[in-house]
């Protein structure tokens, strides 16, 4: 898959387009956790999001469910 290919799959998913690459890296995110696409794909279109100045907002005390108590 490519980005063309995940921007087209995006817009059939949520019913309008983005070339926003935050959203487009969260949504390949969510496609290799579901095995829809696999790692090698999923390691190309991260770095050419990354390319178009996508960041990782993956921050595991941020997405926490449990508080933290320091």
């Amino acid at each position: 898959m490519d980005i063309h290919e995940l921007q087209a799959k995006f817009t059939e998913n949520r019913d309008y387009q983005t070339k926003d690459p935050n959203d487009l890296m969260a949504f390949a995110k969510k496609a290799y956790i579901h095995n829809e696409i696999t790692f090698k794909e999923y390691r190309q279109l991260v770095r050419e999001l990354e390319n178009q100045g996508a960041v990782q907002l993956d921050h595991a005390e941020d997405n926490s469910l449990i508080e933290s108590k320091n």
